[in-house]
């Protein structure tokens, strides 16, 4: 199976960003003819102010980015796993980040909210309070994939290993994260992270990223790009160069199968009881 990262720089022109997208997931087929296709969070709007992400913020199935991926699925008979698009939350000054993602006939098959929420302050000073304006979800999400079974899980997710205990347990394959990571962040973490994620869960790791800078809340903000993919061993098998594009990447059953086959950590794990320190 064939999976292509589409890496873009969003701005907050929702037209103009999924027209662009809609022309690399163009180009992806054409030459790569994938059977996936992955776009990064907020694929559709990123930047400009609270307000402005409010009044674009989609309910689905409505919407012109959850039409513009479901209609591309549908036409071009591929899977669409639609990177994060900001879906409103009834009765709230808040949205959900959501992930949605479409069979080769158009058909949503998964709805997944991001869980974690990113409310830190960077190393360059930059403060970040996501839960300001988006509300978390709660569910562990997975779908099917052409007999493949696949993770859900959207950028600062990447941190919370808890989270892909669950999704191993789940018994997926794959694990896709579409991602703005900051530069700041990135730089250090990426992709450690993702050959983290990889190795502890026996799965391929794919982690599609906002490349370039974009002015947010009045500030100019940079994501780190470098979407990749890693097999289940921890190795980068695809990467994408700076700036907007493309990279594609294939997934072998036999590699999965090989490396659970030489560390069977499935059947080798146990959790230990838990006591308290005794005070002396």
């Amino acid at each position: 199976m064939k999976i292509s990262l589409i890496q873009t720089n969003p701005q907050a022109d929702k037209a103009a960003n999924l027209a662009t997208t809609r022309k690399l997931m163009e180009d992806a087929v054409r030459t790569d003819a994938p059977d996936l296709i992955v776009l990064p969070e907020y694929f559709e709007y990123y930047g400009g102010s609270p307000e402005g992400k409010l009044n674009e913020a989609e309910t689905a199935p409505n919407g012109a980015a959850y039409k513009m991926a479901q209609d591309f699925a549908r036409e071009h008979k591929v899977f669409v796993h639609a990177g994060t698009i900001m879906e409103k939350v009834e009765g709230e000054a808040r949205i959900y980040n959501s992930t949605f993602v479409f069979d080769r006939s158009g058909k949503e098959v998964a709805h997944y909210r991001k869980i974690h929420m990113f409310d830190i302050v960077a190393p360059d000073g930059t403060a970040y309070k996501e839960s300001a304006t988006v509300k978390p979800g709660e569910d562990v999400v997975v779908y099917d994939l052409d007999g493949f079974k696949v993770g859900c899980a959207i950028c600062y997710d990447i941190r919370f290993a808890e989270l892909y205990l669950e999704l191993e347990k789940a018994g997926v394959d794959i694990i896709i994260l579409p991602a703005a990571f900051t530069l700041q962040t990135g730089k250090d973490h990426w992709e450690v992270l993702a050959r983290a994620r990889a190795i502890e869960t026996q799965t391929y790791f794919v982690a599609c990223g906002q490349t370039g800078a974009v002015v947010s809340g009045g500030e100019k903000r940079h994501t780190y790009g470098h979407s990749l993919v890693c097999d289940p061993w921890g190795h980068v098998v695809a990467r994408a160069s700076d700036g907007v594009g493309f990279v594609t990447a294939r997934v072998d059953r036999e590699q999965i199968n090989r490396v659970r086959a030489l560390i069977p950590m499935v059947q080798h794990r146990r959790l230990g009881k838990r006591h308290e320190a005794c005070a002396v």
